[in-house]
């Protein structure tokens, strides 16, 4: 019987472990190619004939994703499968057309097929929308099962940007680790913080293998999830992040309504800063899709280093790339912290941008007063560096989760921003999961 044909969509993310888990060893199937789109300079490479198994000797082409319908016809394509995240529900009907006026079957894959079983307690922490403090709410658990005596691996979503074999299965306790493996910004903004408080943090392209290592030095494998995908393993305790800043977002893009509904708890984040309005809103929406979901309220406290710094002066803002780009966030917690601190002037860094960023700012239109940390490569790094000194700036306020400083040089005064979760009223979280560890 012919096998048959597929292409994986995807972002060098979801599509790689849907690959690895499901179709690699598959002769019922063959994968004739992926596509990518949102992270620049995937396009182009291959997926290498070392991970992608003895059926494809070759390896796999990875083309754009502007190529699929010539794609479909060229390969005489069956299926394509749509495996990336943080999309609204509309979009991905877009592509769904897309797909069938080509000829081809379009397909979601689910936890049944993509989620691997570990020998460990399993915590998973996801989120509605890139943006919605994921990161944040991942260190606080991490912290309290610590505190509960456990040994505890987190394992990061994929953001596999450099050469794929030698990335299969990263392991990462310090910066040196991030040097070696030459991590991009995105990257560190997840790995780092996790460092900073001692933590072990996986990631890499193939999460059996990173599972699997990962088992044998901790009681408890912590999730930390990516944009809003869906868990890559089957969890014991399941944990989505809800923004009241996007209120309606949490039921309107794909996969963050899946784990709004799958969750066993929900936590509103952002409270502190967020109208009441739309805080009542989104609990409404999880009462209504997932009724049996224990709601946990939660602030963002801010800090800000060198507070005094900011007040009266012209600011330049840089805050988290993905958040204010396929996020689609106006503004973060550098904007926040800037205007409650008095600035006199958010700088639009537009004027001032040049390269990539420049294409940046065209492509995203809802952005001015700001700048999205995008760096995914060296020059884009460095064009992002180019950026900010080139901005009349008196005060840098830099709201990414890393302090840019230890990876460019910025020419003037810079005050770091962060920011915690803050459980509202009685703590829970950590009853909560005694329960199941």
């Amino acid at each position: 019987m012919k096998a048959t044909r597929v292409i994986i969509m995807g972002a060098a993310g979801r599509d790689f472990h849907n690959f690895n888990s499901y179709f690699r060893d598959n002769p019922a199937y063959e994968v004739v190619a992926f596509t990518a789109t949102q992270i620049p300079d995937i396009e182009g490479r291959q997926y290498p004939p070392g991970l992608a198994g003895k059926l494809y000797p070759q390896g796999i082409p990875i083309y754009a994703e502007a190529e699929l319908p010539e794609l479909i016809k060229k390969y005489d394509v069956d299926q394509v499968i749509f495996a990336y995240s943080d999309v609204s529900h509309e979009y991905v009907m877009h592509q769904a057309s897309l797909v069938m006026a080509a000829g081809a079957d379009f397909r979601l894959m689910g936890p049944k097929t993509t989620m691997l079983k570990s020998k460990r307690k399993v915590v998973a922490v996801t989120a509605v929308r890139t943006g919605s403090g994921k990161s944040q709410t991942t260190r606080y658990v991490a912290e309290l099962i610590t505190a509960s005596g456990k040994k505890v691996a987190i394992i990061r979503h994929p953001m596999p940007y450099g050469n794929l074999e030698e990335q299969l299965c990263m392991r990462f306790a310090s910066y040196e680790d991030l040097d070696k493996f030459k991590c991009t910004i995105e990257e560190r903004e997840e790995f780092e913080p996790h460092i900073d408080n001692g933590m072990v943090v996986y990631a890499g392209v193939d999460y059996e293998v990173i599972l699997r290592q990962a088992e044998e030095e901790a009681d408890v494998i912590l999730w930390d999830g990516g944009n809003n995908d869906i868990p890559f393993y089957a969890s014991d305790l399941h944990i989505v992040v809800v923004d009241p800043h996007r209120p309606g977002h949490e039921t309107s893009y794909h996969p963050g309504e899946t784990n709004l509904r799958m969750a066993d708890i929900a936590i509103i984040n952002k409270i502190d800063s967020a109208d009441p309005a739309r805080v009542e809103a989104v609990k409404e929406a999880i009462i209504k899709n997932n009724p049996q979901a224990k709601i946990i309220m939660a602030n963002s406290p801010i800090t800000v280093e060198n507070p005094d710094s900011v007040k009266g002066k012209k600011v330049l803002v840089v805050e988290d790339g993905p958040t204010l780009t396929h996020g689609e966030m106006a503004y973060g917690a550098g904007v926040i912290a800037a205007e409650k601190l008095g600035a006199g002037e958010l700088i639009d860094p537009r004027p001032y941008a040049l390269g990539s960023i420049k294409g940046t700012f065209a492509k995203y239109g809802h952005l001015s007063r700001l700048l999205p940390a995008m760096g995914y490569g060296k020059t884009q790094i460095e064009e992002l560096e180019q950026t900010i000194n080139n901005s009349p700036a008196e005060v840098v306020v830099i709201g990414t989760p890393i302090d840019l400083r230890r990876v460019m040089s910025i020419d003037k005064p810079a005050v770091r921003v962060r920011y915690d979760l803050e459980e509202i009223g009685h703590p829970q979280l950590a009853e909560l999961l005694a329960k199941v560890l």
